[in-house]
């Protein structure tokens, strides 16, 4: 007993150490964690208060605003802007046809109030203008990249749609979050929604119009007062804004959209959102789910034409809002992707609207107003002269060779019976005034011919697509059995010769989209599989006569391109501006090269071949007719297109014209389009002689090479020089004649002199002893292919 009583009371000692070790343990950890909970509160606080000196440090430019100014701005008081010709005259005052009228907050049904809030803010009525826990949120997603970064109350979306840029950085949400409190702090909950009504955007109506407020929504989608709503027209117009052209019922046109899908389904999210609220029954919510709501959506009308803004105010217009839209994307980090994409193209485009009516603006022009009107005047006053059995359209664009500027421009024949633009927007069949930039530009600037090398115009066919087989003609003429010099190729504008010298530089590279890709794509033509075709160089690819323009200004001024442009800056009120165009200029042919094409380009305009334009000019004014002109001309199959660009060293003038139904005219197209062209040169020089340069010359760049050739092969000249044809020795003719050339030299002589041509060819030419059949002249029109 004693001895198990000793072994009991050395177990009482193991038992109390171990509770002793608990404890210690316990309190350890309990102080761990009331050092924890110290420093969670230290660095919380320290958080805080960093979080806080840094949020006063994001707003200390803020001011404080009184409820006048606030009211300002959040009402959308516009600010008048301009758009000015190149002086400074005014043209118009600007009118994005962006419809707006506000409206009080009694005459906006409870409905849509309701309808917005509990879509936009469900706890509008909680909080003071911001959710803490949702900026905190969206703070972190905008660190992280992680979740979403919305949640914006309805205030803050307001105070962003009207005060602020949609930027986002966290400079602009502290204004921001400081904005919204101050709104919050001077207006009503039910002025707050008010406001977000009347100015937040709404798609379109039914006229294709932009519009923004309620009223102009209720109106334009269901003909209907804000306050006349029902609750499914409610819902529809509170599901808007979110992505406005999305939703919206119309196109820009006025048409009901084919998908009416997306805005139906956001209708009905509206809906549920109502009922999640409360603010609804289910009932109600089922009956305005099911309601036919399509079947109250308005039929198409048509706006009035507004005749005093015509093709000039649109043209400029457009190209300011593409500006700025693309200016408003990239401060969204936008990519060009993104950008491009419908949806999100036009609500930039309507952003830029809204920005661009409201910001006081002035959008400084490069257009002449002189120039411009006689133009204007020229086309309606001499425009019939286009005219066959059918009314001929028309487009015009004059053009400063050295920066680009576009002074005046003929967007069409009368702005009341056809808005479209036929100088920016037409896109047609380059005919053969293609050719100095396609064909022979390219290959004199890769040195593989001079102005008298010889090129093959007998009788071809094509040899690859859909007329396979086919003769390659200039009109009826399927070719003069001779080989032309470049010169005369040109002049004649040779369908065949052409198609030779093209096929010779793809052959020579061995790639079918060299010349677009090495000087075409430089000068933003279209990027179209249509230039790898062999009937390119006949001008089957589409263009507009504007980039038909730009090609023409690039060889006239030295063989640098400076793209065309209409609008040199976009100020603000106070001067500032918000856009400046800069120059960018690109060489695409060397100087060499491009001297030399305006050599040849004079002889295609003095020569008469295939445009009377220099001796009609003459008729008008003797003094304009001694300008250096050069050019080309082009007419298409059935004489669908006529062109004329014709350059002075100082300016390019281009016309295209043809039926707007793109039926075919009459082989005398060309030569009205002389006559067309000779008045409006002339009321241009009479109206600003000085844009012309017409006592200016086109020289020659002092590192063409001259060289001394034969004239009857275009090859080198050598004593005595001989070939072999056909078992015959032939003696090269002695005649001789100055080719330029911009690089390389001419070949040594040979039986197969030229470009193109084949045996048989060669052989006639040589026996028959042909010099050129330059008397002979083609019509200048052009084939279809592939």
């Amino acid at each position: 007993m004693s001895q198990q009583k000793k072994n009991s009371k050395k177990s009482k000692p193991q038992k109390n150490n171990g509770w002793f070790y608990f404890h210690i343990v316990i309190r350890v950890i309990q102080s761990l964690l009331l050092v924890a909970v110290s420093l969670i509160f230290l660095f919380g606080a320290l958080g805080v208060g960093i979080g806080a000196g840094y949020f006063a440090y994001l707003v200390e430019d803020t001011p404080t605003l009184t409820k006048e100014e606030l009211q300002n701005d959040l009402g959308d008081i516009d600010e008048t802007s301009h758009l000015e010709y190149a002086d400074g005259s005014n043209i118009a005052t600007i009118d994005t046809e962006l419809q707006r009228e506000s409206v009080d907050s009694d005459q906006i049904s409870d409905s849509l109030k309701k309808a917005v809030i509990a879509t936009e803010d469900e706890n509008f009525y909680k909080h003071k203008g911001v959710v803490p826990k949702a900026v905190v949120r969206a703070l972190v997603s905008q660190v992280t990249g992680v979740g979403s970064s919305g949640g914006s109350t309805l205030t803050q979306q307001i105070v962003k749609q009207q005060i602020l840029s949609d930027e986002v950085t966290f400079k602009r949400k502290a204004n921001e979050i400081l904005l919204a409190n101050q709104v919050e702090q001077n207006f009503s909950k039910d002025e707050i929604v008010t406001m977000y009504l009347n100015v937040s955007p709404f798609g379109r109506n039914n006229e294709g119009q932009n519009i923004a407020g309620v009223k102009e929504a209720a109106q334009g989608i269901f003909g209907k007062d804000a306050n006349d709503l029902n609750l499914p027209q409610a819902a529809f117009i509170a599901g808007l804004p979110q992505s406005p052209i999305a939703y919206s019922p119309y196109t820009n046109s006025g048409d009901k959209q084919e998908d009416l899908e997306p805005g139906l389904e956001r209708k009905d999210h509206v809906l549920f959102s109502m009922y999640r609220n409360h603010d609804i029954s289910k009932e109600e919510y089922q009956n305005a789910r099911d309601y036919d709501l399509v079947a109250d959506f308005q039929e198409k009308e048509s706006s009035e034409v507004k005749n005093e803004q015509g093709f000039l105010y649109n043209t400029v217009m457009n190209e300011a809002l593409e500006i700025i839209a693309k200016q408003l994307a990239n401060e969204d980090n936008v990519s060009s992707e993104e950008f491009s994409q419908e949806e999100t193209y036009q609500n930039y485009i309507q952003e830029a609207q809204q920005k661009l009516a409201n910001g006081g603006y002035t959008v400084n022009t490069t257009i002449d107003p002189d120039i411009y009107q006689a133009m204007q005047d020229t086309a309606e006053n001499y425009g019939y002269l286009l005219d066959n059995n059918n009314q001929v359209e028309v487009g015009n664009v004059y053009m400063d060779n050295e920066t680009g500027k576009i002074l005046g421009f003929v967007g069409g024949r009368n702005y009341e019976e056809n808005q479209f633009n036929h100088a920016f927007n037409a896109t047609r069949q380059a005919g053969s005034a293609i050719k100095p930039a396609l064909v022979y530009g390219p290959a004199i600037d890769q040195g593989l011919m001079g102005t008298e090398s010889r090129v093959s115009d007998y009788p071809t066919d094509w040899q690859r697509g859909e007329n396979k087989g086919d003769p390659i003609v200039n009109a009826t003429n399927e070719g003069t059995e001779t080989f032309q010099t470049v010169r005369e190729s040109l002049e004649h504008s040779s369908n065949i010769a052409s198609y030779h010298i093209y096929q010779n530089i793809l052959d020579s590279k061995d790639d079918t989209s060299f010349v677009y890709d090495n000087y075409l794509k430089k000068m933003n033509y279209p990027a179209s599989d249509s230039w790898t075709y062999e009937s390119a160089s006949s001008g089957v690819p589409e263009v507009t006569t504007l980039a038909q323009t730009n090609g023409f200004q690039t060889l006239a001024n030295g063989g640098v391109y400076q793209e065309g442009y209409l609008i040199d800056s976009i100020t603000d009120s106070n001067g500032d501006a918000l856009y400046e165009h800069e120059e960018s200029p690109e060489r695409v042919y060397s100087k060499q090269a491009a001297s030399i094409m305006n050599d040849l380009m004079r002889s295609v305009i003095d020569s008469g071949h295939t445009t009377q334009f220099k001796s009609n000019v003459s008729n008008l004014n003797s003094n304009l007719s001694n300008a250096d002109w050069v050019g080309k001309t082009g007419t298409t199959d059935e004489y669908k297109d006529s062109w004329l660009v014709v350059s002075t060293p100082k300016a390019t003038l281009s016309s295209w014209s043809g039926r707007e139904d793109n039926q075919g005219t009459d082989r005398d197209a060309g030569k009205r389009t002389g006559q067309y062209m000779a008045y409006l040169a002339n009321a241009i020089y009479q109206a600003n002689p000085d844009s012309l340069g017409a006592d200016e010359d086109f020289e020659l760049d002092d590192d063409v090479k001259e060289e001394e050739v034969s004239e009857f092969t275009g090859t080198k000249v050598g004593n005595n020089d001989t070939v072999d044809v056909d078992g015959s020795t032939m003696s090269v003719p002695t005649d001789t004649t100055d080719s330029y050339w911009a690089k390389g030299t001419p070949p040594d002589p040979s039986f197969k002199f030229g470009i193109g041509g084949t045996e048989k060819n060669y052989e006639d030419y040589w026996q028959n002893g042909q010099s050129g059949n330059s008397d002979d002249d083609s019509d200048d029109a052009d084939n279809e292919d592939d």
